[in-house]
């Protein structure tokens, strides 16, 4: 019943939104399939208009490219993917990077200096934002929203256990609602195989002994065109594949968080030669009924990122430490002012 009721408000909720591309339809299905994944208990009560909230913030990192200004370019680009077949020049592996941002723009760092014949001279009229150096932070932007996450949730646990006021509770839900919205942006990135992989748009031409496809327009169908020529995306069905959300392994142990997110990526990149031979057999056309054979493959992904941000999300409510500080602070305010209790 209650999948059904979230189905419901999924098809009502379509006519509001009417959007047909991946860049925005994707992610804001990859939310409400997280959503469905949450058990009744979850730490706030995820009311018809925060799921539509959270949802439409899916959207959110997308959005913040509509301003041009270098800075946020700087900022944002990097966090939307990661070039795994890259580690290699750094003398990393998938299992070696480390868990902290910035110790990996050190490794790149000192790898560049070390053996600059490695990497390929970088055309500063290319480079405005100052980015072509970098590999791609995806996998630490989710952590980073896990982290944030799990601070909310501890707020928001201090507030209602010692007597935060009704003001004070509805704005730490607000901030959990922001974060698990946007967070959700960053792992429909990771499912998307291209946004794992140095061949991100075309297969690099210079080294495609298969004859994959080379044509710069082969990301934005997989984002949005193919889905949108074949009848956008049908959330209200993909919703019955969703399994309840359990909790990340050891997410208790940073590294060992990290590793599952790098290991999420990394099965996902596993598929982005299958992405481009299905583009080379005509899979991926969409006209005939060999043309639609891709968007069983496609649908999968979008169901994976769902399960991957549920668990996610999960994990943080559950991982959130007890706020000791902020609840001594409560306590002290209450003492200090006993009328208001």
């Amino acid at each position: 019943m209650k999948r059904k009721s979230f189905a419901l408000a999924i098809v009502l909720g379509a006519f509001a939104f009417n959007v047909n591309a991946w860049d925005y339809e994707g992610h804001h299905a990859v939310n409400q399939l997280a959503l469905a994944s949450l058990p009744d208990d979850f730490g706030i009560e995820l009311t018809p208009a925060l799921k539509g909230r959270i949802a439409f913030l899916a959207g959110e990192p997308d959005r913040w490219r509509n301003i041009s200004d270098l800075p946020l370019k700087h900022f944002n680009g990097p966090d939307h993917y990661i070039d795994l077949e890259d580690l290699k020049l750094y003398g990393l592996t998938p299992e070696t990077l480390p868990n902290m941002r910035y110790d990996f723009v050190a490794d790149i760092a000192i790898a560049r200096a070390a053996h600059p014949e490695r990497f390929p001279a970088i055309d500063p009229t290319k480079d405005a934002d100052h980015t072509r150096e970098l590999d791609g932070f995806l996998p630490w932007a989710i952590t980073e929203y896990y982290e944030k996450l799990k601070s909310d949730f501890s707020t928001l646990k201090a507030l209602k256990q010692c007597g935060g006021t009704p003001e004070e509770i509805a704005n730490a839900q607000a901030d959990i609602v922001y974060v698990m919205g946007v967070m959700g942006h960053f792992v429909g990135d990771g499912s998307q195989p291209l946004h794992t992989s140095a061949n991100y748009n075309g297969w690099d031409p210079n080294n495609n002994p298969k004859g994959y496809t080379t044509k710069q327009t082969f990301h934005a169908w997989i984002d949005g065109g193919y889905f949108k020529k074949t009848g956008g995306i049908k959330v209200e069905v993909l919703v019955g594949k969703i399994q309840p959300a359990t909790p990340i392994p050891n997410a208790s142990d940073p590294q060992a968080f990290f590793q599952s997110i790098v290991a999420y990526l990394v099965e996902q990149n596993k598929l982005v030669e299958p992405l481009y031979q299905m583009e080379k057999d005509g899979q991926l056309s969409g006209e005939g009924e060999k043309g639609l054979q891709a968007r069983p493959f496609l649908e999968g992904q979008l169901v994976k990122a769902g399960q991957m941000l549920g668990n996610i999300w999960l994990t943080a409510w559950q991982q959130a430490p007890e706020d000791t500080y902020l609840e001594r602070q409560l306590q002290q305010r209450s003492s200090a002012n006993p009328q208001s209790n």
